[in-house]
């Protein structure tokens, strides 16, 4: 038993709380130098999807992304922030505002930490990543504690989706649109970077349709930690309820050998997580046929459909969709959006850049049927 994992309550987003907690997770885990060598140089990445303000549980909470700045501080580490989030499309300014409404931009002028964005890319291995990876030692890794549409957890390894620079990621979703594509294609990128260290922030976390404003936030008061990405996004789906073989970024990643996904492997240290008394979490629409016999999702296959549609009194006509779609099927009417549904691959990025929640999920007449 190799693995291990922290898990620390936190009651709220009160600085000294979250300071308090983070240092507690990371020290369950044997410290910060455990991980991360003195005087290093380190990309601090978190979950910044979109602008939207910290109270929607969409992006990690600025106080945490600055108590990991304060850790490193104590080492003497040369830090820097950025992610990549998925509203740039052509429009690469949007990282700013993103930057600004989530609340990282102050925290980083706050600290005197350099913010950047992740324009610059070479590849490595088969994906062009950005070349802020180049400039540092380590990477640590800060997820945010959600449900999401297509990957079923946005946990440790979806969040280093991120780190693909610009529009390929665009490309990405159009290559690699089937979940378990999707799944390895993350997984591949996981195994190029390998964090350091990842820290989950589940104060408040999100069920439902995730990972964006389609979800319902939920006050789960937990922080997670620890330097096997397999392991805790493992542990995060026990806590969500989630049955380890559905989470298939896991599954292939510890198929490769990358990490730990049996739960009975796993060291957790701090909260006994069977103690914590926590309701299963509402999962995605979509996530349903996941519950499916193989042989009979494999029969059913072609009939038993999940696909976006528009909300159009939430519908504020921002085009976000339009502009991310993978596969250019959706344009604007009178009456607002319309999609062509014969080129759709139901890969959800419309409803995840989406600010508004004005897209749903519309389930085929068997899926409805029978239930799911």
């Amino acid at each position: 038993m190799n693995a291990q994992v922290s898990v620390v309550k936190c009651d709220s987003y009160e600085p000294v709380l979250v300071s308090q907690a983070v240092k507690e997770t990371i020290n369950l885990l044997g410290g910060i130098t455990r991980f991360v060598k003195p005087g290093s140089r380190v990309l601090v990445k978190p979950n910044l999807l979109m602008s939207k303000e910290p109270v929607y549980g969409i992006t990690t909470h600025p106080e945490v992304v600055r108590a990991v700045i304060h850790i490193l501080k104590e080492i003497n580490c040369k830090i820097i922030v950025g992610d990549g989030p998925s509203v740039w499309g052509k429009y690469i300014e949007n990282v700013d505002e993103v930057y600004n409404i989530t609340g990282i931009k102050k925290v980083c002028q706050d600290e005197h930490v350099e913010l950047v964005n992740f324009g610059k890319r070479r590849m490595r291995n088969k994906f062009p990543l950005t070349t802020a990876l180049d400039e540092c030692d380590y990477l640590i890794n800060l997820p945010k504690f959600k449900t999401h549409e297509l990957t079923l957890i946005t946990g440790a390894i979806k969040n280093l989706f991120g780190l693909v620079s610009g529009t390929y990621k665009t490309e990405l979703h159009k290559n690699y649109f089937e979940p378990f594509e999707f799944a390895k294609m993350l997984v591949d990128i996981y195994q190029e970077v390998r964090p350091a260290l990842t820290i989950i922030d589940g104060i408040l976390a999100m069920e439902g349709d995730g990972p964006a404003t389609n979800g319902k936030t939920r006050q789960l008061n937990l922080l997670l930690g620890s330097s096997d990405c397999v392991a805790i996004d493992t542990v995060m789906a026990k806590i969500m309820g989630i049955n380890k073989y559905e989470v298939l970024t896991s599954k292939e990643a510890a198929l490769r050998g990358l990490g730990e996904n049996k739960i009975e492997r796993i060291k957790i240290e701090g909260e006994d997580i069977d103690k914590l008394n926590i309701r299963p979490f509402i999962l995605p629409q979509a996530s349903k046929i996941g519950n499916l016999p193989n042989a009979l999702k494999v029969m059913l296959k072609s009939l038993i459909k999940y696909y976006p549609y528009s909300l159009r009194l939430k519908c504020t006509r921002c085009g976000h969709c339009v502009k991310v779609c993978p596969k250019s099927c959706i344009m604007f009417k009178k009456k607002g959006i319309v999609f062509n549904y014969k080129q759709c691959i139901a890969c959800f990025c419309c409803q995840e850049a989406c600010p508004a929640a004005a897209i749903a999920v519309k389930k085929s007449f068997l899926a409805k049927l029978i239930g799911l």
